[in-house]
């Protein structure tokens, strides 16, 4: 950002809710059916119908809203929010305005610019719009179609405070929001699936001062990356407008992805441009604190509470501490992995684990764009295989061969371990005898190393490696080797 300027930066998480059926009727919630299929009187706003609210929806929020500890309001009254639009049959959307579900909370970040906490302004519980679509394929329309599918689809709302300052923070705040939704249960938060989308309130202001500024909505951003850019070009936007002596305008801007840059939409609404008023045909929500409390004792243990227990009970670093818990799955396949290891043994295994699954086995499902979820190496047999590598029953060479037959469906570590040999040799007299066979063989390289060019050892140690099918000790190879041609005579 341009020394002098401070950005303020605000998000609007729209989260679909994980349930079977919609907001107010039972048409199914799924994604991908074909248009229009999922759709009846009621979401398609016909007159005399009556709402029914889904339990689930109410459910979904308020455990999203204990994780952050927001405050919950144990009466809540839905509105209308007025407005016309192609894809919205009602010509209004049922939501939240002055008395949503969950007010307050917050939600730690930390990014490379430090720590900072962002607080939350409440969470409110609305149906979703419909769905234009202006293309069909790679072909542009000179027409719109609507598609009702996602009509009345529940949405849990999550409005932060203009608490950021930078790009990068709105992208990580979005990233840790996704997997506390995620932890509990509530949604998927399939960004692709539209399954979580988020709106950016960006303005701008002269370090030091305390006023907000005039601020722009930014809309269209349908991944991390893109929330991140988007942000980042719409500050230098407003700073350049002010430099230049022009003024920002209140308005919703488009993030264009092939050119990354935003565009003018339309002017910003206001909430009285909206025209709320309590829906005559839902009743307030009335929750008892007994429920309240069944719902916060079902909640699983929350990413910062995992990440703080596997800095201090294994030894993490903080750095994979935070890679394992940005995803409830990898987490939970780490904790089956290490299941593999004795509890007492399970300290010195973390650290090795970590590695064969984020090197070894992440590695291999991106190269083949798949998910863990899709993984043909079962946690328990990471975990194992990470266990011989730490016993030393298996060296590093022998356990990647290992994995690589796990990787094609090949069985159990023990069991590729034992039918293809590959037992650690630590016999020492074994180890010599290959030793002094591959120098022996190998008298060019032998003389380098003796003349000074030691780097050449790591040739000999690939040899003896060879000739022993990958299963002598290698730091024993390495030992054997320099005492033989590098020890003073």
């Amino acid at each position: 950002m341009k020394p002098g300027w401070e950005a303020v930066i605000g998000l609007e998480i729209h989260v679909q809710i994980r349930t079977r059926t919609k907001l107010f009727c039972a048409c199914p919630a799924d994604f991908g059916a074909d248009p229009n299929s999922h759709l009846c009187p009621v979401c398609a706003g016909h007159p005399g119908v009556l709402p029914v609210l889904n339990r689930r929806a109410v459910e979904g929020l308020v455990k999203t809203a204990l994780a952050v500890g927001c405050r919950i309001n144990r009466r809540s009254v839905f509105a209308r929010k007025q407005y016309f639009y192609p894809d919205l049959p009602k010509a209004y959307q049922i939501s939240q305005y002055e008395h949503p579900l969950a007010v307050g909370g917050s939600l730690e970040i930390s990014t490379d610019a430090g720590t900072r906490v962002v607080g939350l302004e409440r969470i409110h519980l609305e149906e979703d719009a419909g769905k234009l679509l202006h293309a069909v394929g790679s072909r542009a329309l000179d027409y719109s179609l609507v598609d009702l599918n996602r009509t009345g689809v529940p949405l849990m709302e999550i409005v932060s405070k203009p608490d950021m300052r930078a790009p990068e923070e709105a992208a990580e705040y979005l990233i840790q929001m996704r997997n506390v939704v995620r932890t509990v249960g509530a949604s998927e938060c399939d960004m692709e699936k539209g399954s979580m989308r988020c709106d950016a309130n960006v303005s701008v202001r002269k370090a030091g001062e305390t006023a907000l500024g005039v601020k722009a909505e930014v809309k269209n951003m349908n991944s991390f990356r893109a929330v991140k850019d988007a942000v980042a070009f719409e500050i230098e936007r407003q700073i350049r407008v002010l430099e230049e002596g022009g003024r920002v305008v209140q308005e919703t801007r488009l993030w264009d992805q092939t050119d990354g840059t935003t565009r003018s939409m339309r002017s910003k609404e206001e909430a009285h441009d909206y025209r709320y008023f309590p829906d005559p045909d839902l009743p307030p929500v009335e929750l008892a604190d007994a429920q309240i409390e069944e719902w916060r004792r079902s909640l699983p243990e929350l990413p910062e509470v995992r990440r703080a227990r596997f800095e201090k009970d294994l030894g993490l670093s903080a750095y994979d501490a935070n890679v394992l818990t940005a995803e409830k799955v990898l987490a939970d396949f780490f904790e089956e992995g290490l299941a593999a290891f004795p509890a007492g043994e399970r300290r010195a295994g973390a650290k090795p684990l970590v590695n064969w699954l984020t090197t070894e086995l992440l590695g291999r499902l991106n190269a083949q764009k798949k998910e863990l979820s899709e993984s043909p190496v079962p946690a328990r047999h990471v975990g194992e295989l990470t266990r011989l590598v730490v016993a030393g029953t298996v060296n590093s060479k022998a356990a990647k061969m290992v994995f690589d037959e796990m990787f094609a469906g090949g069985g159990s570590p023990d069991e590729i371990v034992k039918k293809k040999g590959l037992v650690q040799v630590e016999d020492e007299g074994q180890i010599k005898a290959w030793v002094d066979e591959v120098i022996a063989a190998n008298a060019k390289i032998v003389a380098d190393v003796k003349g000074g060019k030691e780097a050449a050892l790591g040739a000999l140690v690939g040899q003896v490696m060879k000739k022993s099918s990958g299963r002598a000790n290698p730091n024993t190879v390495n030992k054997l080797l320099r005492e033989v041609l590098l020890s003073p005579r």
